[in-house]
């Protein structure tokens, strides 16, 4: 069983595959935490990993008693007020004014499976027998309230879910004013803390730190998950690196405000906690009313950041992205918004389909200007109605040419956004989040819908359902470009207000509901002025993001590979684009752009009827390659083997290796050229020892050891494509038994 419980000891012991998670019920009915790692063989009892003594200057639960104290025990779900001293995962406060509780044990439930969470995304099961979950209900007898703390374990995938729900079964008010959704007691500080910064165009940038004693945290709140922080962290051992080494990462399947921090105390326990942020937040909990927190993935392992990266990316692919689209092979596509912004007029577009068609690609999406009377960013959003100036035959009239020429048709929206010239902030001036007695701020000239309000999310679902009924759509990438600010609704009272800013991400996750559901076949991108918002949240309604609004592929190799530190690379939206790059001006080869693109959902940003008789062959191939290569770029097992963080080299470079390793695919990635630069090698990964491998374009074979131990000889191979600036390789390797199948 993947869960056991030990009566004598009163132990829960949690195995995954590699992984074992053990806690235990306390004296007090509290639960405290023994351990988390590498797998344990079971036994009837831990207690031999359990130990208290006495600790001067502390603070102990029972009188005649000096050595049961909070603060220096490992816990499991800390409260606040009695002998812990540091950060807990949860406060309420109460009608007396207090903000002390005391959850004890109830009763616990093991159960095969692993139930829905009511309006959140979470992971799921296809089958009882994927996973095995535990609840554990802890309670609360002054105030008549229950916590209930659900785990589950995906055993083969090698992976722990947890979630939090608050039930008050009471008469008064409780306000919850502290929620995480998890938290875990490591015994020890030896850790570097890992996690994913940036800003617009410079996203999910690699940032390691070693812990030191207090709280490291990152956090979110701008309404949204952010650029600036990504709701993931890990903590690796200082000798651990990309192949080896112990991490532990934890990952919130959420799209809203939050916080991920370790605390080290005074005898270096390291408290690792992420859920919602505190910050700005509380929640209302009137009887019989309950809240439940958003989805917490652990991932524990001894095979360094590539192996935490694997199981992250083979739960979500398979787990909690959903629908037609997550198995299938996504399409190749062009986008017209580089290409025209918003000057374009139906015969513009129909003009570069006309010619993507030619060179391969399979789907035409039409981004941003097609709406009310948008010629730039000022003005029309909230009016999803065509502009017929620019399109005479409405959206249903393009989409029928363009599905004529034997292309799929998609379509951009911004639904969370209003302009306020605009048909819809004329009629409904009260329908954006903002305080009625402050000014209210923009961003790029557009304000926030509160979908914190059930008649807003019912009239943007009216009006996309509309058109996505009409025509033969079979794409909609959804932008979201501001974050919020003046945080109010003028909906809700004033002991509500800091709830808008989940009630706006509980709406949004019903509008994605109420579209994926009435439109299955459609494939949903989600976009927040690139990668923005690009959370394991949103994955479970849109199985792929736009990764950056940044299409540099120099700047793209940041960018992608600190994405994939918990992001599957099917979930990368990636483009070839336009040279001089629209964003910094770069100029790098064709080859390079599909290059580092074809490691993502690929796809074209630029206009192909401005491009020579030589691109154009260029695009064909790639598309070619791509369409050869996408299933096992898309199911394989992705490899970083040197990153573009280090700042002692001047390479990247990444592979994908399929299930069964018969086949492979490398991506090679030179910076700047080098003046006399030594004999590089490239030591590959993931490969079978004893296979022979076919280098394609050559008659050379290898064997996996030979490829993995002393590496491949790049310059012997490929001097020609390794000269100059921002030059990069790709090869695929087969194995010799396959190619002669």
């Amino acid at each position: 069983m993947p869960i056991l419980f030990n009566d004598q000891t009163r132990e829960f012991h949690l195995q995954a595959r590699n992984t074992s998670y053990i806690f235990k019920l306390l004296e007090n009915n509290h639960l405290g935490h023994i351990y988390y790692g590498k797998r344990l063989t079971h036994r009837n009892s831990f207690e031999r990993l359990y130990y208290v003594s006495h600790r001067p200057n502390t603070n102990y639960e029972y009188e005649g008693n000096s050595e049961f104290s909070l603060d220096i025990i490992k816990q499991e779900y800390p409260a606040f007020g009695t002998t812990d001293f540091r950060e807990p995962a949860y406060q309420i406060s109460q009608e007396s004014g207090s903000n002390t509780s005391n959850f004890e044990y109830k009763e616990h439930n093991i159960y095969k499976g692993k139930k829905k969470l009511e309006g959140l995304p979470a992971t799921y099961v296809e089958s009882e027998t994927e996973a095995t979950t535990l609840e554990v209900c802890l309670y609360d007898s002054v105030i008549d309230a229950e916590i209930k703390l659900t785990y589950t374990v995906f055993e083969e995938l090698d992976a722990i879910t947890r979630t939090t729900k608050f039930i008050n079964h009471g008469n008064q008010n409780l306000n919850l004013t502290r929620v995480m959704s998890a938290s875990i007691d490591f015994f020890d500080s030896d850790f570097e803390m890992i996690q994913l910064s940036g800003s617009w165009a410079r996203e999910r940038h690699i940032i390691t730190r070693k812990l030191v004693p207090g709280i490291q945290r990152i956090s979110s709140a701008r309404g949204a998950s952010s650029a600036q922080q990504n709701p993931f962290i890990a903590l690796k051992r200082p000798t651990a690196d990309e192949h080896q080494g112990e991490v532990f990462g934890v990952s919130l399947v959420y799209s809203g405000n939050f916080s991920a921090q370790v605390e080290v105390d005074h005898y270096d326990v390291s408290r690792l906690m992420i859920g919602i942020n505190p910050f700005n937040f509380n929640w209302l909990l009137e009887g019989g009313e309950s809240f439940q927190t958003p989805e917490v993935v652990m991932v524990y392992s001894d095979q360094g950041l590539n192996g935490m990266s694997q199981t992250f990316h083979e739960l979500y692919r398979t787990r909690l992205a959903r629908g037609t689209w997550r198995d299938q092979e996504r399409p190749v596509l062009i986008n017209n918004w580089e290409a025209t912004y918003f000057d374009f007029d139906e015969q513009k577009i129909v003009d570069i389909a006309k010619e993507s068609k030619q060179l391969g690609v399979e789907l035409f999406v039409l981004d941003d200007g097609w709406f009310g009377k948008r010629d730039d960013d000022t003005t029309s959003l909230g009016d999803w109605f065509v502009d017929e100036a620019k399109l005479p035959n409405g959206i249903t009239g393009l989409a029928k040419k363009i599905t004529d020429l034997g292309l799929d048709f998609g379509l951009w929206f911004e639904p969370e956004m209003v302009s306020k010239v605009s048909e819809l902030y004329k009629a409904h001036p009260d329908w954006v989040i903002h305080r009625p007695e402050r000014k209210i701020s923009h961003g790029r000239n557009q304000y926030v819908l509160d979908f914190s309000r059930q008649e807003v999310i019912d009239y943007i679902y009216g009006l996309m359902a509309d058109i996505l009924r009409e025509a033969p759509i079979s794409y909609v990438k959804w932008d979201m470009n501001r974050y919020m600010s003046e945080i109010g609704s003028v909906n809700l009272p004033a002991n509500r207000q800091r709830e808008v800013a989940h009630r706006y991400i509980l709406g949004v996750y019903e509008l994605y509901e109420r579209l994926t559901s009435e439109f299955p076949g459609v494939l949903f991108e989600s976009c927040a002025s690139g990668g923005c918002r690009f959370d394991p949240g949103l994955l479970y309604y849109a199985p792929q993001t736009w990764t950056s609004d940044d299409t540099d592929a120099v700047e793209r190799l940041r960018i992608q590979y600190g994405t994939s530190m918990v992001y599957p690379i099917s979930t990368m939206g990636a483009h070839v684009s336009a040279i001089p790059n629209h964003q910094v001006g770069r100029i790098t080869k064709l080859a390079t752009r599909a290059n580092v693109a074809y490691f993502g959902a690929f796809g074209y940003e630029l206009d192909v009827t401005k491009m020579n008789e030589k691109e154009k062959d260029q695009v064909k191939q790639q598309i070619q390659f791509y369409k050869a290569n996408r299933s096992l770029i898309q199911k394989g097992i992705f490899y970083r083997l040197e990153s573009p963080f280090n700042e002692e080299t001047n390479y990247t470079s990444w592979m994908v290796v399929s299930e069964d390793k018969t086949e492979a695919i490398v991506g090679y990635f030179q910076i700047l050229a080098s003046p006399n630069p030594g004999f590089k090698r490239l030591i590959l990964q993931g490969l079978e020892a004893d296979v022979e491998y076919r280098m394609d374009g050559t008659e050379e074979t290898f064997y996996g050891d030979e490829l993995m131990q002393a590496g491949l000889q790049l310059e012997k191979y490929f001097a020609d494509r390794l000269t100059g600036d921002f030059t990069s390789v790709i090869f695929k390797l087969t194995s010799v038994e396959k190619c002669f199948q």
